[in-house]
């Protein structure tokens, strides 16, 4: 019978990970701090493990990083409230099996419990402590994009980012090379779409004194200026055939050749990215098939922030803070962000939020403020919709939270449990909210969340 270790300072989140555990069949073991959960592993045979991320000593990631260098180690899961683009990454980074949300449902720990027992977990590495934190997003969409940068980030692969213009694939780039072993080295980042086709070749491989007229000295170029770093090579889809042919040599042969010169071996690794479908292209001919499969063996998908729908403010708030620190979001403000349709992505977004920040003199933007927004307005839910009266801040939050409260539980089927999952805020505060708000929700599902 397999032994599952739970990690937890909450005492009533571990006895509900435990009941959960043992009515899947299996033996619940108990830690109430990281230091108990090292040393009950010396005497337990545990098969998989569940770990908090903040507790009192050393917390989750420091367990994570002292258990990954011990020479067998099971399956772990990372738990937290409080989920981060760094501590996700991070958290993968260091070798976890997955890391998850709470409140977590009965039917998404029993998934993730039989993926791990049905899985050799095998030991990481080290991993920066403190990382600016580059990728601003909680929503499920961004959160398997830091995963995947965590498991990805220390190998060599090459990565085939897609999006739309303005998703951020450049900082999705630099997250994995920052993240990786190569963080040290330089990052290298060439716009294909942006440079002459007559010069392209010269700036990513470099050329020789005399090559041509003008070259009046040797040059790197791009894959050399990148050495034992990372290169990335941004919407590459708009490169012509022929380069495309020489890019596919680099790759498989890590060797490239200077205009005008000899062949050069270079290390390094290489990250694309483009707006376009590569498949299409390939269809279409004007894409090497063979330089596609080259590119995709890591692909990431960035999907256009309008299907990011709870990520926009914590972005907008993000962008507003490094240009004006203390410059805030009114509520109308933050409705009228939510339901704009963002045609220009992450990119527009932080663009509106510079131009606000600018001309608004007081501390709160409101949604007058943002006005220029308008002309391209699209409302997605006409359930968004708001008539905003003349009312205080607090009186609008207040509002703005009991809309978000209906509309997830509208969307969950009245399931208490799915709703605090999609407002990412616990069960128990939900229910507070519902009671202040007079909400009275009786559940189309029984609520199965173990904690």
């Amino acid at each position: 019978m397999p032994h599952i270790l739970i990690v937890d300072d909450d005492a009533t989140m571990r006895d509900a990970l435990a009941e959960v555990v043992v009515d899947l069949g299996h033996t619940a073991c108990l830690a109430a701090d990281g230091l108990s959960a090292l040393a009950l592993l010396d005497t337990e045979p545990v098969s998989a493990m569940f770990l908090d991320l903040r507790m009192p000593g050393i917390d989750g990631l420091e367990v994570l990083r002292r258990l990954r260098a011990r020479p067998k180690a099971p399956a772990v899961t990372v738990l937290t409230a409080h989920a981060t683009a760094s501590n996700t990454i991070e958290a993968m980074r260091l070798g976890a099996f997955d890391h998850l949300t709470k409140p977590i449902g009965r039917a998404d720990l029993a998934q993730v419990l039989q993926r791990m027992l049905s899985s050799v977990a095998e030991p990481g590495a080290s991993f920066p402590a403190e990382e600016a934190e580059a990728i601003i997003g909680s929503s499920e969409a961004m959160r398997t994009v830091q995963k995947t940068i965590g498991v990805l980030a220390d190998s060599d692969a090459t990565v085939l980012i897609t999006g739309e213009t303005g998703t951020g694939k450049e900082v999705v780039a630099r997250a994995i090379h920052e993240h990786g072993l190569r963080h040290d080295r330089p990052f290298v980042a060439v716009n294909c779409a942006a440079i002459p086709v007559d010069l392209l070749e010269s700036e990513l491989f470099g050329h020789a004194r005399g090559a041509f007229t003008g070259a009046t000295a040797d040059r790197d170029g791009a894959f050399r200026q990148a050495a034992h770093g990372t290169l990335f090579l941004d919407e590459i889809g708009d490169m012509d055939m022929a380069m495309q042919a020489k890019i596919l040599r680099a790759l498989q042969e890590r060797v490239v050749v200077p205009v005008g010169g000899k062949p050069v071996p270079v290390d390094v690794r290489v990250i694309a990215a483009t707006h376009r479908d590569l498949q299409r292209s390939v269809r279409e001919g004007s894409f090497r098939e063979d330089l596609f499969y080259r590119l995709h063996v890591v692909p990431i998908h960035l999907p256009p922030l309008s299907a990011r729908i709870a990520d926009i403010v914590p972005l907008a708030e993000y962008f507003l803070t490094r240009v004006a620190a203390g410059k805030r979001l009114s509520a109308d403000a933050a409705a009228l962000l939510i339901r704009f349709a963002w045609p220009g992505n992450v990119r527009e977004l932080k663009n509106a939020m510079e131009r606000a920040a600018v001309m608004v003199r007081g501390e709160y933007i409101h949604a007058t403020d943002l006005a220029f927004l308008q002309d391209a307005r699209s409302p997605q839910d006409s359930a968004l919709e708001f008539d905003w009266p003349d009312e205080d801040l607090p009186s609008a939050l207040a509002r703005l939270e009991e809309m978000l409260i209906r509309r997830a539980l509208r969307d969950s089927g009245n399931n208490r449990t799915d709703a605090a999952r999609r407002l990412n805020v616990n069960r128990q505060l939900l229910y507070a909210k519902l009671k202040r708000y007079g909400i009275d929700v009786a559940d189309s599902g029984r609520d199965t969340e173990a904690g």
